[in-house]
C-alpha cells in the first residue's frame, strides 16, 4: 500500500499536480482593552479557503511593533501614533481601520476638582506619556488656558492598573484613565466624580458637531501582503466589523470571552465598561480625518513621534 500511495504521490507531481498549499498568517491582537473588539475572533477566527487562520494577543505594544518592522506580522492591532511612525521609517505598512476611539475619564477625588479650569496647581497622574492620551489632554487644557508644563503636575510614573487602584485607595485623587480602567476605579470608589467630557471636548476643538473623536486603535496591514492577498484581507476585515458590532451589542457575552482567552480583564468590568469604551470600525478612507487630527497634536508636541509629519497617502489602506 505504501509504494502505491508513492507512485499515486509521483504521477501527480509529473503531470503538475501539486498538493493544495495552504497558508498560514496570524492576526494579532492587544492584551487590555485594544483586544477587546476583536474578541469574537479569538473564538472563531476567519476561515478562508487557501489560508489557515490563527489569532494571538501581544502583552504590548512594543511586542506588536516590532513583528511589524521585522515583516513576520502582516495584519495586526497598533496604536495610531506607533503606526504612523513605523510607516515613516520606510515600512509599508498601511491603517486598514479605527477599532477604537476617545475613551478617557478625568476622575476626580478631590471635591475642588468639577471643572478643567480647577485643575491649576493640581497633580493628575495620566496614563501612557507620550502617548494619545497625554496629547489630547495637553490639547484640551491649553485651550481652557491651562499651561500643561507650568500651570499643574502631570505624573506617568504608573500604569493603568496602578493608577486605578491608586484612585481606589485614595493615594490618589485625579487621574486620567482609559476604559475598561476608568470603570475599574469608579466600582471600587463610589466618592469618584468625571470631571467635564474629554471625547466632547476634543470633538469641540476640531469642528463641533460632526467632528470624529480621537483614534485610540488602529487595525494596520503590511502593504505588500495586503495587495497580493486582497481576498484574504477583506475577510479579516469583515470578521473584525462583526466583532466590534458582536461586543457593542453583547457587552456581559463579550466579557465572559475576553476572560476566557486571556485578555488580561475580569469579565464584570469588560461587561460594564463596553458602553463607555467607543469600540468601532472605521474603514480607513472614513477614519484619515480622525487621525489627522490626532497626528496634528503629535506634530505639536512630539513631531519625530509619528516620523515628523503626517503619513502620506499611502498609509491608508483602499
Amino acid at each position: 500500500m505504501r509504494k502505491i500511495g508513492w507512485v499515486v504521490v509521483m504521477l501527480g507531481l509529473a503531470a503538475g499536480i501539486l498538493p493544495a498549499q495552504t497558508n498560514k498568517v496570524v492576526v494579532y491582537g492587544l492584551k487590555g482593552p485594544s483586544g477587546v473588539g476583536m474578541i469574537r475572533l479569538f473564538e472563531n477566527p476567519p476561515r478562508v479557503p487557501g489560508y489557515e487562520l490563527t489569532v494571538e494577543a501581544l502583552a504590548q505594544a512594543d511586542l506588536m511593533a516590532a513583528k511589524f518592522i521585522s515583516g513576520e506580522a502582516k495584519i495586526g492591532i497598533l496604536p495610531p501614533n506607533v503606526a504612523a511612525k513605523i510607516a515613516s521609517s520606510g515600512k509599508k505598512i498601511q491603517a486598514a481601520a479605527v477599532t477604537g476611539t476617545g475613551m478617557l475619564s478625568l476622575l476626580s477625588a478631590d471635591a475642588g476638582v468639577r471643572r478643567f479650569e480647577d485643575l491649576k496647581g493640581k497633580t493628575v497622574e495620566v496614563a501612557g506619556q507620550g502617548a494619545t492620551p497625554d496629547y489630547v489632554f495637553r490639547k484640551i487644557l491649553l485651550s481652557k488656558g491651562i499651561n500643561p508644563d507650568r500651570d499643574l503636575t502631570l505624573g506617568y510614573a504608573l500604569a493603568y492598573p496602578e493608577i486605578a487602584q491608586a484612585l481606589i485607595a485614595g493615594r490618589v485623587s485625579l487621574a486620567l484613565l482609559p476604559e475598561p480602567f476608568a470603570t475599574m476605579a469608579r466600582s471600587g470608589n463610589s466618592k469618584l466624580a468625571v470631571v467635564g467630557d474629554v471625547q466632547a471636548e476634543w470633538i469641540k476643538l476640531h469642528g463641533g458637531a460632526g467632528a470624529a473623536s480621537f483614534p485610540m486603535t488602529v487595525l494596520v496591514v503590511d502593504a505588500d501582503f495586503a495587495a497580493a492577498n486582497s481576498g484574504l484581507v477583506k475577510a479579516v476585515l469583515d470578521s473584525v466589523k462583526a466583532s466590534v458590532e458582536w461586543v457593542v451589542a453583547n457587552p456581559a457575552a463579550a466579557g465572559q470571552l475576553v476572560e476566557k482567552h486571556e485578555l488580561g480583564l475580569r469579565a464584570p468590568v469588560v461587561r460594564d465598561a463596553i458602553p463607555r469604551s467607543n469600540y468601532v470600525f472605521i474603514p480607513a478612507a472614513e477614519a484619515r480625518p480622525g487621525l489627522e487630527a490626532l497626528y496634528r497634536a503629535f506634530l505639536e508636541f512630539a513631531p519625530a513621534s509619528i516620523g515628523g509629519a503626517l503619513p502620506k497617502d499611502d498609509f491608508y489602506y483602499k
